[in-house]
C-alpha cells in the first residue's frame, strides 16, 4: 500500500486540518451525506481542489474502507516562489523549469533529474493537470526531486508574469517554432517552459512567452520526448554559461 495514502472521511478531514500537504483528493463521484458536504466544505476553506472519480478508481487506489475519499499526499514538501528566488546565490544566473502539463511521473522525474544536473534553481508545477510528486516520480528523478525545490501554482499565466516582471526571460520549447535554442541567449534569468507529453504547451501559455525555441532534428521522428527534449535545452543553457566568453 501507498504510504502517502490516507482515505476515509474523517481521516482525511484530520489530514487537511492538520495542515498536511496533499497531493491529490478523490471524491467518489454522487457522493452524498453530511459528513461528506462537511469533508467538501473543508476543502473549499482550504482551497483545496478535489477531483470527482469513479469508485473503481478509489478501488484500485486501496482495498480499505475508502468511504469515498482518498488523498494523495506530498512526498516533498513544496516551496513558494518567493522560497525559489530568494535561495538563488548571488553569483549564479537564475534558471527555473515550469511544467505546462506534464503528466506523466517518470518524465516528471527525468526532467527534475536533468534539471538538478543542470543547476536549475528550481521547477514549478500546477496544482491542476499536472503529474503527482510520489515515490515513482523521486525514484525516476534518482532523488532529485528531494534536493531541486518544488513550487507548486494555481496559474501558470499569472506566474509567468510574475516572474517576467522579476527579470527572467520566459522561453518555450516548442517544435513548431522555426527559431533553434542555439540561437537565444541563456546568459540572462531564464525559465524553461516544458509542454504536456501529446498537445506540448498550452495557446494560453505560449502567448507569454518570449522566445519560442525548436531543438533541429534530423530524423524522421517529429519530436523528442518531453523529459529528452528538456535535457537538451537545460544543457544548452550550461553550455553557454560556462563557455569561454563568460
Amino acid at each position: 500500500m501507498d504510504s502517502n495514502l490516507i482515505f476515509g472521511i474523517r481521516p482525511v478531514a484530520e489530514a487537511i486540518e492538520a495542515g498536511k500537504q496533499i497531493e491529490k483528493l478523490y471524491i467518489r463521484k454522487g457522493a452524498e451525506g453530511q459528513l461528506m458536504q462537511e469533508l467538501k466544505d473543508l476543502c473549499m476553506r482550504h482551497r483545496l481542489h478535489y477531483q470527482e472519480v469513479p469508485v473503481e478508481k478509489l478501488n484500485r487506489l486501496t482495498r480499505g474502507n475508502h468511504q469515498g475519499v482518498v488523498v494523495q499526499t506530498a512526498a516533498i514538501e513544496y516551496v513558494q516562489l518567493t522560497d525559489i528566488l530568494e535561495r538563488v546565490p548571488e553569483d549564479e544566473t537564475p534558471l527555473v523549469v515550469l511544467f505546462d502539463g506534464v503528466t506523466d511521473v517518470r518524465n516528471f522525474g527525468a526532467i527534475a533529474r536533468s534539471a538538478e544536473c543542470a543547476g536549475a534553481h528550481g521547477l514549478i508545477t500546477p496544482l491542476k493537470n499536472s503529474a503527482p510528486v510520489n515515490a515513482e516520480a523521486i525514484r525516476s528523478s534518482a532523488g532529485a526531486l528531494t534536493t531541486i525545490p518544488v513550487c507548486r501554482v494555481g496559474s501558470v499565466r499569472n506566474t509567468l508574469k510574475a516572474l517576467q516582471a522579476e527579470g527572467f526571460q520566459v522561453v518555450a520549447a516548442t517544435e513548431k517554432s522555426r527559431k533553434l535554442l542555439y540561437d537565444a541567449d541563456f546568459r540572462r534569468p531564464t525559465v524553461i517552459v516544458m509542454g504536456a507529453e501529446d498537445t506540448g504547451i498550452s495557446k494560453e501559455v505560449l502567448k507569454l512567452c518570449d522566445e519560442q525555441l525548436a531543438i533541429p532534428l534530423i530524423g524522421h521522428i517529429e519530436s523528442l520526448n518531453v523529459s529528452a527534449a528538456a535535457a537538451v535545452m537545460l544543457f544548452e543553457v550550461v553550455r553557454q554559461r560556462i563557455g569561454p566568453e563568460n
